[in-house]
């Protein structure tokens, strides 16, 4: 199969030849390890070339022989406007393009070299050379691309490997068919826009490139491709069965598997024969477990080996996951593990003010302690899919997450004409859209922390999101799905959202609404916008939430503001600078600055307000 540039203009085509998406675990080729040596990383420098637009790029870079003079370097992960390529550019609803270049999106004929011919649409072609380490060589070796804006293209050794879009999902690919044990060259060319940026309308820096990790793995010979943990609690009793999707050999292997509780004491084991793709584990009731919750973030860890015929272990993958119930009860009242919940939470973009969203796991730690020093115990991950440690942060640590996909179609609506909302009733959009899901799901399907899924943010409703709650509904019955959206177009109400939230509603229309006996709890998933000296209004929220079991609480928005450090051309210091202080056309100037934080992790004032109400609050939860 050859590439296809007509791709970026067709939102029908958004992956081809990509690995499904599956489980966010890890895998070892052995007990001991304690860094998997089945995982190479492919981080640092690579070749770089840059062009303003689809027509002025190297067209056959991707080739073995071609000439490389024209190539700098640049570092993987990196936005490639934070490398001096491209303008940064921060705007809130409109799209980068608006006012600049006239786009329609109605049907195929209106997309039609929409982006492939865009003389907005940078691309960065990036080469990295490479050689397999020893235990790679013979091996199924796929690469994973964990963060790639907008769209990707990927060659190894001059032949086409796959295409994919979506941001913020994990990206993945057989490269065995066309590897080397030695000089192998990697080729990937990502472009600014595709009919995916219509999808992708957040409040935020508009980047592109590869900022997240490249990484190289191997597969044993039997190998575990996809893990789905289903840790049930009722009343008195709990049980655990794990749904395994195996790849490789199936016959002459074993899988065993250990349970292990919070102490890492040993309470169970399984061993079947591996004898097809698909096989579940049950461990069956277990005495009484301890329950996952804020105050006591409760642990247990499943640990599977793949055991071959001559009683070696080929991969060994553990997984800490948790024992919780979340459920709406017949009052309409959230409540974990039968106890009300209130959520203290805030809204969290990824965000170093020295590198984008090019976060570290330093700046991860950084952020969960703020959390739990302020009593903050939950986050919405706005509006995007997180870093997959972020969420095993949050399972350790106790911290409730709404997790989002990565859909916000903001752009197409506000202006007045809801009927053109995307991704709206529209066929054309509607696997894209589901496809979000998907990956939202299937990635961080077994993290606990994990109470309730989101659509996504700002993008009105239609059928297709009808579909994605419907989709999350039947491949999940122990989460709950919340949609702030379908409050602009109530004919959905019933159809989606375990949730009645509004953004930014007033505390008198939150208590009108409180008052008529509701029929679904309400939660504020963005409310106290922290911008400037604010959040002085929090007690009156604060208020309805004691007086009212149906308010959950809510979503500040947000946590951390974005800026970025840069050399101030008179002072010569580092200085941090906002929407608008880039020479970027068109802005939202400063209103990237609405965290309650600084850039830098300094907290405004702001916070100690919110760390005052939410000590309040959290004794409402009774947990």
């Amino acid at each position: 199969m050859d590439a296809k540039i007509s791709w970026l203009d067709d939102p029908t085509v958004f992956q081809v030849n990509e690995v499904p998406a599956h489980s966010d675990h890890l895998f070892y080729a052995s007990n001991s390890e304690t860094q998997s040596s089945l995982v190479a990383s492919l981080n640092g420098s690579w070749l770089f070339h840059y062009a303003d637009n689809p027509m002025e790029r190297l067209k056959t870079f991707y080739q073995p022989n071609y000439e490389m003079t024209h190539f700098n370097q640049i570092k993987v992960p990196e936005h490639i406007e934070m490398a001096g390529y491209d303008q940064n550019q921060y705007t809130n609803i409109a799209y980068p393009w608006s006012g600049k270049i006239r786009r329609f999106y109605g049907s195929k004929d209106d997309l039609k070299q929409s982006f492939s011919k865009g003389k907005d649409n940078a691309v960065g072609q990036y080469i990295k050379k490479f050689n397999l380490t020893p235990n790679f060589i013979g091996k199924k070796v796929h690469i994973i691309f964990w963060g790639a804006e907008r769209a990707m293209y990927v060659w190894l050794n001059g032949h086409f490997v796959g295409y994919a879009e979506d941001s913020f999902a994990p990206h993945e690919f057989d490269l065995t068919p066309y590897l080397k044990p030695h000089d192998n060259r990697l080729a990937v060319e990502v472009f600014k826009f595709s009919t995916a940026a219509y999808l992708e309308d957040q409040d935020m820096f508009r980047f592109f490139g590869l900022f997240r990790n490249v990484e190289l793995v191997a597969w044993p010979e039997t190998h575990v491709n996809d893990l789905y943990l289903h840790p049930e609690v009722s009343k008195n009793q709990a049980q655990l069965t794990c749904d395994l999707k195996i790849k490789g050999k199936l016959t002459g292997a074993t899988l065993a598997a250990a349970l292990y509780d919070p102490t890492h004491q040993l309470i169970a084991t399984q061993r079947i024969p591996i004898n097809q793709e698909e096989l579940r584990i049950d461990f069956g009731q277990l005495a009484a477990v301890s329950l996952w919750c804020n105050h006591h973030p409760e642990l247990y860890r499943v640990v599977f080996q793949i055991i071959n015929s001559n009683q070696q272990i080929e991969e060994v993958v553990p997984y800490d996951f948790g024992f919780c119930q979340i459920e709406i009860d017949s009052q309409n009242i959230l409540r974990l593990n039968q106890h009300r919940l209130v959520i203290n939470g805030v809204n969290r973009h990824e965000w170093d003010a020295d590198s984008g969203r090019v976060v570290t796991l330093k700046d991860m730690e950084s952020d969960m302690q703020t959390l739990l020093e302020n009593h903050i115990n939950a986050v919405r991950t706005c509006h995007y899919i997180d870093q997959t440690a972020w969420y095993s942060l949050c399972d350790r640590s106790g911290i409730y997450v709404m997790a989002e996909n990565n859909l916000e179609t903001h752009g197409t609506w506000v202006g007045g004409h809801p009927e053109k909302n995307l991704p709206g009733s529209q066929p054309l959009w509607r696997d894209m859209a589901l496809n979000r899901a998907r990956a939202n799901f299937e990635l961080l399907k077994n993290h606990v922390s994990i109470l309730m899924w989101s659509l996504g943010n700002e993008s009105y409703a239609g059928d297709n999101l009808m579909l994605l709650d419907r989709y999350y509904h039947e491949h999940d019955s122990r989460r709950l799905v919340h949609y702030e959206g379908v409050s602009r177009n109530p004919a959905y109400r019933t159809q989606i959202s375990d949730f009645e939230s509004g953004m930014y509603m007033s505390p008198d229309k939150a208590e009108k609404y409180l008052q008529s006996r509701p029929d679904k709890p309400l939660i504020f998933c963005e409310y106290m916008h922290s911008m400037g000296n604010s959040v002085g209004g929090l007690a009156q929220y604060a208020n309805l939430v004691q007086k009212y079991p149906q308010d959950c609480g809510g979503f500040i928005w947000d946590f951390i503001d974005q800026a970025l450090y840069v050399k101030d051309e008179v002072t010569g210091n580092r200085v941090l600078r906002y929407g608008g202080d880039f020479d970027d056309h068109h802005n939202d100037g400063a209103f990237s600055g609405d965290g309650l934080m600084f850039a830098n992790r300094i907290p405004k004032p702001a916070m100690q307000e919110v760390s005052h109400y939410y000590q309040q609050l959290d004794q409402l939860n009774g947990i």
